[in-house]
């Protein structure tokens, strides 16, 4: 990490996403300061393998933990907000895995914690990260490419049909919004000029009730159009196509792009921008959260909101609610 002074992190969790942080670390030549699980066990056991010198018996006593400044909470998206509301509570620094919370409700009452604690708050979403994205926003925005005009999203993995995994437990909020629609709604914001404030939408549900796959259509009051298709029973390309008045832009692997191809409306001409890495994802986050703690960075978090506004009415028209939200 770039600067002299460097935060002191936490992470709640011990799955896939909690040892690509551990990793990212260790790339840099820094390990994570402590580590908190759901089991004692599995905690000991990831501390051992990346030289955590502490390791949680009571993964909240990390909250409290004076020596700590910041919490990665990677745990399952229904766990979000008790840990969000007391590690903002003890004025910790919280980045954390997408979808950030359930709903907006959830969302709204971290962020007043978070103002009333000087605490910084965000949402572990890569595409706002990535330098890729700052590259073509930055295009975009300087009007090389003309008005953002329509954009289309694809997003498809094939899960194995098994209702007590975690891709479609109920109780687990599960569903393909919440997990990989977000990517593709966060996305779309990125390049629109204002969030979308006409939505129409279809579903298809698993038995569970959650949601296994969706298409959407959005417009906002500039009367930019985004069409977005995601699934967990259908292997799609993780694919972004930004059309513009004077050409369009085609992102591949959109998640953790690190190269697009743009195209000229006019001639056809192609053209390939590349900034960054995909293996530095979340390298590029850890960055910008600390510039935003220690130097006033930008972490996104209204285009976060408006985001989570938009899943949460599309889960209330479809009829698709948690236990917690009962």
């Amino acid at each position: 990490m770039s600067g002299n002074k460097q935060l002191r992190w936490a992470v709640l969790g011990t799955g896939i996403i909690a040892n690509e942080m551990a990793q990212t670390l260790q790339s840099v030549g820094r390990t994570l300061d402590a580590v908190g699980g759901r089991t004692c066990a599995k905690a000991e056991a990831f501390a051992e393998k990346y030289g955590v010198p502490k390791v949680y018996g009571d993964y909240r006593e990390m909250f409290s933990d004076p020596e700590i400044d910041a919490v990665y909470i990677a745990t399952p998206h229904n766990t979000h907000i008790g840990s969000l509301e007391e590690a903002l509570s003890h004025g910790k620094h919280v980045l954390c895995e997408k979808s950030i919370t359930l709903n907006s409700a959830e969302l709204e009452r971290a962020r007043r914690l978070a103002e009333e604690n000087h605490a910084v708050l965000a949402e572990a979403m890569t595409i706002y990260h990535m330098p890729l994205y700052r590259e073509l926003t930055r295009r975009v925005g300087a009007g090389e490419l003309g008005r953002v005009n329509l954009i289309q999203l694809n997003f498809g993995s094939f899960k194995p049909y098994d209702m007590t995994n975690r891709f479609f437990s109920r109780s687990l909020a599960g569903g393909a919004l919440l997990d990989i629609g977000v990517y593709a709604l966060s996305l779309a914001r990125l390049f629109l000029d204002s969030s979308p404030d006409q939505v129409k939408s279809f579903v298809r549900k698993a038995p569970t009730g959650v949601d296994e796959s969706a298409a959407i259509a959005m417009t906002n009051q500039e009367g930019q159009l985004v069409t977005a298709a995601f699934s967990l029973r259908s292997k799609q390309p993780k694919r972004a196509v930004i059309s513009c008045e004077k050409g369009y832009i085609e992102i591949p692997e959109y998640p953790r792009a690190d190269r697009a191809v743009i195209v000229d409306a006019e001639t056809g001409e192609t053209e390939t921008a590349a900034a960054g890495r995909a293996a530095d994802a979340l390298r590029y986050e850890l960055e910008d959260m600390e510039a935003a703690v220690l130097g006033g960075g930008d972490m996104m978090l209204p285009y976060t909101a408006d985001v989570m506004a938009l899943m949460t009415a599309l889960r209330r028209e479809w009829g698709v609610v948690y236990p917690e939200e009962e």
